[in-house]
């Protein structure tokens, strides 16, 4: 038996943040990663719109690029101090992940984060908070999802914690918020978009209910992430953009993803490689590796008038300036012998990830090494 699950209700399109004032509800704490949505002013009116709801509010920020298990705690015991019957997270995909998981620590207290980790191992929710996730970026689709990637910091692996408890209650789907975001992050959370979509598509368990919305989302990202990447203003591409990131994420919440995700994870722990750029990189290896498993790369190819859709993956990353290769990545300090070092290690990592489970065919530990290697100098 299947099963298809998103949050209970969905604001999308201008002025979806007013969804706020028809909370009902005593406090929220609000979670951020902090200085842009206080910049541009999301997080006063944010609390603005609780309070015209009856709705106390406190907020806490600095929520991590690629958020810890001690940020995580912390955020969990600000909650047990407050109180709050409503959590609202607002920001990019590392806010709403680590709200996810305070909200989890919060409700269970005695609860470890090792407790946690294996699939399906989450005690219920929604005992003392509903979740509400507002997202700044058009790319993780975290205020779909029943997923949260948590970084251990000690061990440098980044966790993908699997739980339909987490699917947030409210999601809320506002333009204005991923308008404000800088070019590069734009293009880099956009293709994690296409990550997200072309991962549920080929998906072991993909379905009936998930692939239209797979397919629909890689259709608006190829069609509008160059416009948004380089006319940030552009609403209309903006919203189509945001709604990719929702469609994709709905698709890939219920059927799981696969080897781009759990490479691009653990590499990200070694290195701090952003997460999607480290899937913009990796995705057009990965197709060529996982074509050999499944035909329905063809459909997509067909669908949109492809011959090829490694070569317009590619092309797309360079119209993006995101680099080819890992060896030409500049954001963060990757020589080669470090990578060597790692790279058994990094790739039995990868392979044990739970998005594994999903990929296409039977990849082995060796092919995910060959994948990385290829991935880093571009053979």
């Amino acid at each position: 038996m299947n099963s298809f699950k998103i949050p209970e209700s969905i604001y999308f399109g201008e002025n979806a943040m007013d969804a706020l004032k028809s909370l009902s509800g005593q406090k929220a704490v609000i979670v951020t990663g902090g200085s842009s949505m206080k910049k541009f002013g999301f997080i006063e009116q944010t609390q603005k719109y609780l309070a015209e709801a009856g709705i106390e509010s406190i907020v806490f920020d600095g929520v991590e690029p690629n958020p810890s298990v001690q940020t995580v705690q912390k955020g969990a015991q600000a909650m047990l101090d407050f109180g709050p019957d409503w959590i609202i997270a607002i920001g990019g995909g590392s806010a709403l992940d680590a709200a996810k998981i305070m909200w989890c620590f919060y409700e269970h207290p005695s609860l470890t984060f090792e407790d946690i980790i294996p699939v399906g191992s989450m005690p219920a929710l929604r005992n003392k908070a509903k979740f509400v996730a507002i997202p700044s970026t058009s790319g993780t689709a975290s205020e779909i999802t029943a997923f949260s990637v948590i970084t251990d910091l000690e061990n440098h692996i980044k966790y993908p914690i699997v739980s339909a408890h987490i699917v947030p209650d409210v999601a809320i789907i506002d333009p204005a918020l991923p308008a404000k975001m800088p070019a590069h992050i734009t293009a880099n959370t956009g293709m994690d978009v296409m990550a997200h979509a072309l991962e549920a598509l080929v998906s072991k368990v993909a379905n009936d209910y998930t692939d239209p919305l797979a397919i629909r989302a890689i259709k608006l990202v190829f069609e509008n992430i160059e416009t948004a990447y380089k006319q940030g203003d552009d609403m209309s591409a903006r919203d189509n953009m945001h709604n990719a990131s929702t469609l994709a994420g709905m698709a890939f919440s219920n059927v799981s993803l696969g080897l781009v995700h759990s490479l691009a994870h653990k590499i990200g722990g070694e290195f701090g490689v952003t997460h999607g750029l480290a899937n913009a990189i990796l995705m057009p290896y990965i197709i060529e590796y996982n074509k050999q498993a499944t035909e329905k790369y063809a459909e997509v190819e067909r669908y949109l008038g492809f011959s090829n859709i490694e070569t317009e993956l590619r092309a797309l990353n360079q119209k993006l300036d995101i680099p080819l290769t890992f060896k030409d990545v500049t954001e963060v300090d990757m020589p080669e012998a470090q990578f060597l070092e790692v790279l058994d290690r990094m790739s039995q990592n990868a392979f044990d990830d739970p998005c594994t489970l999903t990929n296409p065919g039977t990849p082995s530990v060796a092919d995910v090494k060959e994948i990385y290697r290829r991935a880093y100098y571009g053979a």
